[in-house]
């Protein structure tokens, strides 16, 4: 019998107490890594990630701090690697939106969106290369957004943050290309959260015939896609974004 893929590995989540974050982080505890559950406020949900990690066997530790402080990304780090003794795996999927028109859009929503899907990335990048580099070895793999490619009216914002995830993963990955450390993103478009779960019939049928699958992907879906890219399998992909939209943006 084969040992788990990522056995003895560690994988720091960013945004991992709900949603796609959590479902990446179940994915990893399931291939043999120990996870780091980050989150900023929502303590009970982390603990809730951390409490289904180990009832499945796994192993998992929270780890609070916003990506968009730098001091405490690296406050962060330094505790997760006191803890772990490594860090083999970076998985930016801390993200907000504020939707609203440019013309009517705050400087404080447009800050706050940058500040944490992008500007949060970098902060975690920077942080992470310090182990990665030493072992020369790693895996970044960064949650982006089909609208980073596509654009859509009334989150510039958001757009903007996620085309420049794109563009800072593929600059990140040429430096680090030499030291065996591959850097990715997976660019997801509708999946099925509590956000689309809020949806009525008509909004959902709407949405879904604009999908060639016809229907929004499932987390566990794009937990799949970011999982690969962080395996040792993919030790020869690296500045690809992997789309997982269902044909919604080819």
């Amino acid at each position: 019998m084969t040992a788990p893929e990522l056995a003895e590995q560690t994988v720091l989540v960013t945004g991992a107490s709900r949603g796609i974050g959590r479902a990446i982080a179940l994915h990893f505890a399931a291939s043999g890594a120990t996870v780091l559950v980050n989150y900023v406020s929502n303590a009970e949900a982390a603990a809730e990630t951390v409490d289904q990690i180990a009832r499945a066997g796994g192993r998992a530790l929270p780890l609070r701090f916003d990506v968009a402080d730098p001091a405490a990304v690296k406050a962060g780090i330094d505790r997760a690697l006191e803890q772990t003794g490594r860090l083999d795996v970076l998985v930016n999927n801390a993200g907000v939106s504020v939707d609203g028109l440019v013309a009517r859009l705050k400087d404080a929503d447009w800050a706050r969106v940058i500040a944490t899907n992008l500007t949060g990335t970098f902060h975690c990048a920077r942080a992470a290369m310090r182990p990665m580099l030493k072992a020369r070895y790693g895996r970044v793999v960064s949650v982006t957004s089909v609208v980073g490619e596509t654009g859509n009216a009334g989150q510039a914002a958001y757009a903007a943050a996620k085309a420049g995830v794109v563009g800072f993963t593929k600059s990140l990955a040429r430096e680090v290309a030499s030291r065996g450390i591959t850097v990715n993103a997976v660019a997801p478009g509708l999946v099925e959260t509590e956000m689309t779960a809020a949806l009525d019939d008509g909004q959902r049928g709407a949405y879904a015939a604009l999908i060639p699958l016809g229907r929004p992907a499932t987390v566990e879906e794009v937990a799949a896609a970011v999982a690969f890219l962080a395996s040792p399998s993919a030790g020869y992909v690296t500045g690809h974004v992997l789309h997982v939209n269902g044909g919604l943006y080819m």
